[in-house]
């Protein structure tokens, strides 16, 4: 079962990411755009997708993944229970979501 900590570790393993806090969470952003939040007291962290991925990722993963509510999910960001994915399929959602806000440079490398 996967912790705070593994998320932690998969999302500072992306190229040029790094943690800073936002508001009472941490976030994990590259080149300043948040591509992950995490809850620190429930297993549940927030990753921003294209709409149409938040779409086909929740409708495959009912309970696991789920749009967040309002604006900011109409717009891709997208809750996940950790707890419930295995570390290879958290570091490919990580990636795709990380992708969405990297600068091109790093997309190409």
């Amino acid at each position: 079962m996967l912790t705070h900590d593994d998320v932690r570790r998969i999302a500072l393993s992306m190229p040029e990411a790094y943690e800073e806090p936002h508001f009472e969470s941490p976030s994990f952003r590259v080149n300043t755009k948040i591509f992950c939040t995490m809850s620190r007291t429930e297993p549940r962290m927030m990753l921003k997708f294209d709409p149409e991925d938040q779409h086909n990722l929740a409708a495959d993963s009912p309970g696991a993944i789920w749009p967040v509510p309002g604006y900011w999910g109409q717009k891709g960001a997208t809750y996940l229970r950790f707890t419930e994915l295995d570390e290879a399929r958290l570091a490919s959602l990580m990636r795709l979501a990380w992708a969405r806000v990297a600068p091109k440079r790093l997309l190409r490398a």
